[in-house]
């Protein structure tokens, strides 16, 4: 008995053994379009069928299910996405981001094999998955970055002023999405992104789709290695933090503190733990990941982060709220 005097059960334990089942409904409604033909106005069972192109039996058994997972509501016959599948599942809205929630798929194998990845005595890399990078792998993997990255630079954007700002440099800045961003709000702003080449050949189709490319460019590289472009007046490095090392953090950070104008922005938008490690979930497993490729990286908490921007030399550290339970911006400025 627990201390409240409720039986404890297994109900909660078999739900997370079964969590890549949950998951698994979910990208198979993505991957078949289930959100985006709700919203249009197949509502009932039968032309969702015919519509998913399954059969009924099919289709009652993935509709049952997301209803059960809170991805769908079901009033009488009828169907109905929850607000936020609304918002962010449905094909031909700005807001999609329908490759991120497949995105799991390109390492889903890998987590069945976690214990021996954990167990692993071979020497940990400094970029992990980034060491066997290929063309392929990058277009696949910022077409999902770009999918919901493109939201939080319009929310970065929004919190931070960069009115007195010329020039930004985006540490792995992947599909562009923040520089976009920024641009699209202060038009006088040139912005570039530094990432390994075969990244960047992605980086500039979305700059050029957005019509953007004489204000945003690309700088092929490796930051953990290579000497930062100087003159940027505000620099970027965002959903990369669990990747490193505190090592190669500050290390990181020292660069970037050097390469920065005085007065200069360096703004970390990372997935961090709390002080206590104790969560939230993303992030403790963002950490976790990175055990699946060898690296040095794992999840690293807000205290932290401060720490290394304070080593680094930046002044005025300061922990900002950002998307809760996913990321935060932690920022510091050299004077």
């Amino acid at each position: 008995m627990s201390q409240t005097g409720k039986k404890v059960g297994t109900v909660r334990l078999q739900n997370l053994s079964y969590a890549h089942k949950q998951s698994a409904v979910l990208m198979a409604a993505v991957e078949l379009d289930l959100f985006t033909h709700v919203s249009r106005g197949s509502s009932r069972l039968p032309e969702l069928a015919e519509a998913l192109t399954i059969s009924k039996v099919n289709a009652e058994r993935l509709l049952v299910a997301c209803c059960a997972l809170d991805l769908i509501a079901k009033s009488g016959d009828t169907y109905e996405n929850a607000p936020d599948v609304e918002r962010f599942l449905v094909k031909d809205k700005p807001t999609y981001i329908g490759p991120w929630m497949l995105f799991p798929l390109m390492d889903f194998e890998k987590w069945r094999d976690l214990g021996a990845a954990l167990k692993s005595s071979d020497r940990p890399k400094t970029l992990g998955l980034y060491e066997t990078l290929t063309d392929e792998m990058a277009v696949e993997y910022h077409n999902a970055t770009y999918s919901v990255g493109l939201g939080a630079g319009m929310l970065f954007a929004r919190d931070v002023d960069m009115s007195n700002r010329s020039l930004i440099l985006d540490l792995g800045g992947g599909s562009g999405a923040y520089c976009i961003a920024a641009v699209q709000k202060y038009p006088h702003l040139h912005a570039v992104v530094l990432d390994f080449e075969t990244v960047c050949k992605v980086t500039n189709r979305f700059i050029a789709e957005w019509g953007m490319s004489d204000n945003i460019s690309t700088h092929p590289g490796d930051f953990t290695r290579d000497q930062l472009p100087q003159g940027a007046d505000l620099m970027i490095m965002a959903s990369n933090l669990p990747q490193y090392s505190d090592g190669m953090l500050i290390q990181i950070m020292t660069k970037a503190y050097n390469s920065l104008k005085s007065g200069g922005e360096f703004h970390l938008v990372g997935e961090t733990l709390n002080d206590e490690k104790t969560g939230p979930l993303g992030p403790a497993l963002w950490g976790v990941h990175e055990a699946l490729f060898g690296s040095e990286g794992r999840s690293h908490s807000e205290s932290e982060v401060r720490f290394y921007l304070e080593t680094a030399g930046f002044s005025d550290v300061s922990v900002n709220e950002f998307i809760p339970g996913s990321l935060s911006r932690i920022t510091g400025t050299k004077y």
